[in-house]
């Protein structure tokens, strides 16, 4: 089964909603410069609204490992995504590190390995690359280039996934999960509600069609 994360959710109304059209993840947005970005009340309020059994991922950029903590304490994070510019060979127990990578070329998914081998962590996440940007830019990944791809940890593909387009990606590329946030929102930080389920059912006629 391809796990589901909708990322950037903001509202307690468009998590809820998320959570009961089937997501299995839902990702705290904790980068400052980010439209998606949450201030303690927000993801405190966010997190009480969440029915059980619905993970939390906070997405960090460039943070410091113990700001990282704090937060993953402070709201029970199942996991922690990092954006950072080096491999962070940290624990996060009880949170498990996702590391991002924004996919450019072959190189990137070299250095990916090599984070697998030295840091071994519970996941990675592939994204697209925008200069400057860390994601949730809505631009597609290389599928092509990650088809095939095995960095020895399950495998979350980002980047420019729709409704549309999702069931494409999957067959392609074979992710362990799938990560969606402008693909799925009416405007920046807030999520269509009919976007989300149509994200979630395509994933889903995938495994039914398999």
């Amino acid at each position: 089964m391809v796990r589901i994360k909708i990322c950037g959710v903001t509202t307690p109304e468009d998590a809820v909603h998320a959570a009961e059209c089937g997501a299995d993840a839902l990702g705290l947005n904790f980068y400052p410069r980010s439209p998606r970005f949450l201030s303690p009340e927000q993801a405190e309020a966010l997190v009480r609204a969440l029915p059980p059994f619905t993970a939390t991922v906070g997405v960090f950029v460039q943070e410091s490992v113990s700001c990282m903590q704090t937060v993953a304490m402070r709201y029970g994070l199942r996991a922690v995504q990092t954006y950072s510019d080096t491999p962070l060979a940290v624990d996060f127990f009880p949170a498990a590190q996702i590391p991002a990578f924004r996919v450019q070329d072959a190189a990137t998914l070299t250095v990916a390995r090599q984070c697998v081998q030295s840091v071994r962590p519970a996941a990675i996440l592939v994204d697209s690359y925008v200069p400057g940007e860390p994601g949730g830019t809505g631009h597609r990944a290389p599928w092509e280039l990650l088809a095939g791809f095995d960095a020895g940890v399950p495998l979350i593909l980002a980047g420019g996934l729709t409704p549309d387009n999702v069931a494409e990606a999957i067959r392609l590329v074979r992710p362990w999960g799938v990560d969606v946030a402008s693909g799925v929102e009416s405007v920046p930080g807030r999520k269509d509600p009919g976007r989300v389920r149509a994200f979630i059912q395509a994933v889903r006629s995938v495994e039914s069609r398999e």
